[in-house]
């Protein structure tokens, strides 16, 4: 297994149009996973689960979401649509994140939420430190139920991101962070 001393900090977005081959072989896919579900998980409910989107599969995604939107925002520019036609041809690898949570449990489904999240930000930081660059992405294509339908989430269960892995073209520029400091307050003794 390929280790790498990246710090978390160092952990930039890439964008999708900036990930091309190669992206994580299977067995190293499987391993970026392996990290990803080491998140706190109440219940051990694991209430979320993972669909890999790769060769053809981006194609065919990308055309049903460039007919939706097409469809659903008439005054969509052509700029728009090209976009969303493309935007899964890019990363070699994409894992849609998905919920399905528990309902009518003792732990409340926005734990479950929040776990799910963890597991897309673990699996950021996983690409990352394997060497990958990586983009959580979400819009439209993770909301229109025919989308999630082509792409495999079922009815009941929602989207959480679509994590788009690749070998960066471009490094993008480091953004400003906010303070630490400017953002906590201590409790009252």
């Amino acid at each position: 297994m390929m280790t790498s001393t990246l710090p978390l900090i160092s952990r930039i977005s890439t964008p999708c149009k900036h990930l091309a081959a190669p992206g994580p072989d299977r067995e190293r896919l499987m391993s970026l996973l392996a990290e990803a579900v080491h998140v706190p998980d109440h219940g051990r409910l694991r209430p979320w689960r993972f669909i890999l989107i790769e060769g053809e599969a981006r194609a065919r995604i990308g055309k049903v979401l460039f007919e939706r939107v097409q469809s659903a925002v008439p005054d969509a520019s052509a700029v728009r649509l090209e976009k969303e036609r493309t935007r899964f041809s890019f990363a070699p690898c994409i894992v849609a994140v998905v919920l399905n949570p528990v309902k009518g449990h003792k732990v409340p489904e926005i734990e479950q939420l929040l776990s799910g999240g963890a597991v897309c930000m673990n699996l950021l930081h996983a690409a990352h430190q394997a060497g990958f660059g990586a983009q959580w992405l979400t819009g439209f294509a993770a909301y229109d139920r025919e989308v999630l339908a082509a792409v495999g989430v079922a009815p009941g269960e929602s989207l959480l991101g679509y994590i788009h892995i690749g070998t960066r073209t471009e490094t993008a520029p480091e953004r400003e962070r906010p303070d630490p400091a400017a953002l906590l307050t201590v409790a009252a003794p």
